[in-house]
């Protein structure tokens, strides 16, 4: 006997309790929506850009290889990091290279633009290094304070003489190194100063 109302309520509660569930498979079915698509996102030619520049960007020294064969090779350190933005969102790094014992007398410095490669080729990314007018000026230009560097519209001035142009790829998956390139035919300086 009910209490003449006419409703259960048994079945009124037990709408409610399948809310919970469907609120459960409606979150996991947009989460898995979510989470696929940032899965399968493809990276853009400016991320490659951007990933390459923070790769090359930072101290790095060669005493590993130093000391696998010190009659061929020194311990050198290099030195790089973020000069300038082109228009066009190129990254223009500053490069040197000294002897460990010595960081504060850089004997080659560069300037290093970074872009995606044009469309029609089949490369990732454009690395092309270039001569510094000035160079003097820019001796440790990582290792000093931002007040105390060039500032990014000189370095983009001091843009010299094009030395050459490595074209990288992503490497393959399974591949221990993050791109590979080489440069494009007759792209590479015979001397290196």
């Amino acid at each position: 006997m009910g209490t003449g109302s006419g409703s259960d309520p048994e079945s009124s509660s037990s709408g409610w309790s399948r809310a919970p569930g469907l609120v459960v498979k409606t979150l996991v079915l947009i989460g898995g929506a979510v989470l696929l698509k940032r899965l399968t996102k493809s990276t853009t030619r400016w991320d490659h850009s951007h990933v390459v520049s923070r790769s090359l960007s930072g101290e790095k020294f060669s005493k590993e290889q130093a000391s696998r064969d010190p009659d061929n090779y020194f311990n050198i350190r290099m030195m790089s990091c973020p000069a300038a933005e082109m228009v066009d969102g190129s990254q223009v790094l500053y490069l040197e290279q000294a002897f460990w014992r010595t960081p504060q007398k850089p004997f080659r410095q560069r300037l290093y633009m970074v872009k995606p490669c044009p469309k029609e080729l089949k490369c990732d990314v454009e690395v092309s290094s270039y001569a510094i007018r000035d160079a003097e000026e820019y001796k440790n230009f990582c290792d000093r304070p931002k007040d105390q560097r060039p500032l990014p519209e000189e370095v983009i001035g001091d843009i010299g003489e094009h030395l050459t142009t490595m074209q990288l790829s992503c490497c393959d998956r399974g591949k221990r190194c993050l791109y590979e390139g080489s440069a494009p035919p007759g792209g590479f300086p015979n001397s290196w100063s």
